[in-house]
């Protein structure tokens, strides 16, 4: 597998950006269009995906990356693996997400994930932070019923602020108490494998849609 290179960090905000995109096709997207949905949400380079589209072929999974070459070369390794339930998309999830879940049949998407997103430390550039209310609702309004939300982090300020914008939702339930000890995944992020392996703490929290 070749690698590309490309910026670590993109401001979602910046004007060439702004424009949503179209939802494509699912039936030319995916082998079986009515399975379940799992989306992940800036999935970078796309390999928690890859892995995870082949150890449960009875899910379709969709990643969305805001840096296009990542998207290129993640669609590259997914044609080579001939894998027929693993899309990805270039978009930013700030405007797109809404227009990609409503072409989606109700209860399709039954899983998301929010997976070491950028951080943006400093607080004039926290409003480009992944998860916003705005996207909160758009899950909220195409998340099935008893579908799951995931999310973890190895900055505890963001994974704070995710877990208190989704429990302050309505159709959200808090799924434990505290921090989950373990990823409920078959598959580790390869920066949550990293982080582990310095001995630094990941946090995870997960939600139920109502």
């Amino acid at each position: 597998m070749s690698i590309v290179r490309v910026r670590e960090h993109v401001n979602p905000l910046s004007k060439k950006y702004q424009t949503p995109i179209s939802p494509p096709d699912w039936s030319q997207v995916y082998r079986d269009p009515d399975q379940p949905l799992h989306l992940d949400i800036g999935c970078g380079k796309g390999r928690f995906l890859l892995q995870m589209a082949q150890v449960q072929p009875d899910w379709n999974y969709l990643g969305l990356e805001i840096r296009e070459p990542l998207v290129a070369q993640a669609n590259g390794w997914k044609a080579e693996l001939g894998l027929t339930n693993l899309h990805y998309l270039f978009c930013n999830a700030s405007n797109s997400l809404h227009p990609l879940l409503r072409s989606l049949p109700a209860g399709r998407l039954q899983q998301v994930t929010i997976q070491f997103p950028d951080p943006w430390f400093k607080r004039k550039h926290q409003k480009r932070r992944v998860v916003q209310p705005e996207l909160i609702e758009a899950l909220a309004q195409a998340l099935a019923n008893g579908g799951m939300v995931f999310m973890q982090s190895d900055v505890e300020a963001v994974a704070v602020e995710m877990r208190d914008r989704f429990a302050a939702h309505p159709a959200f339930v808090y799924k434990h108490d505290g921090w989950l000890d373990s990823n409920p995944l078959p598959i580790p992020t390869e920066r949550e494998t990293s982080t582990i392996e310095r001995g630094e703490a990941v946090y995870r929290s997960m939600f139920v849609r109502k």
